[in-house]
């Protein structure tokens, strides 16, 4: 099946796909937000293959998602920090996260949103920015033009 670009696609939900749409990205960024940053500990944590996370990392920092940085020389070595998109992203992996978890377990979720302060767990939830209320299928919906 050939790959369909929506770089160009007039909605937002397309465009932004185009850069964290294939399964893997999403679970690269989580992994990244949470510490993980080095293609061998990236590798091993995902069970991924080698060939399948080089095209996943070099696709997320073309993106601007991952900035790859070196820290070692010999042999050189990177790894993988948030850019400032890539920190925009956080709301987004901790909605799919609460949803995931909500709508299909289990009892003790393998990733965890935190206040860094506080280190008290977060449960996010999506509100309108002008009103501050939560947004909810019952009251609000989407409209694809």
């Amino acid at each position: 099946m050939q790959h369909v670009s929506f770089a160009d696609a007039a909605c937002p939900i397309a465009r932004g796909l185009e850069h964290v749409g294939e399964w893997w990205s999403v679970l690269v960024l989580r992994d990244v937000s949470g510490g993980v940053t080095r293609f061998a500990d990236l590798q091993e944590h995902l069970g991924i293959s080698p060939g399948s996370l080089s095209r996943r990392l070099k696709s997320l920092v073309e993106s601007e998602l991952l900035e790859q940085r070196e820290y070692t020389t010999a042999p050189v070595r990177y790894e993988y920090v948030l850019t400032d998109r890539g920190r925009d992203f956080l709301p987004v992996l901790a909605a799919l996260a609460a949803w995931g978890h909500r709508h299909f377990g289990p009892e003790r979720p393998a990733a965890r949103l935190f206040d860094r302060a506080t280190g008290r767990t977060v449960h996010p939830v999506v509100v309108d920015g002008k009103t501050g209320l939560p947004i909810t299928s019952a009251d609000h919906g989407l409209e694809v033009r």
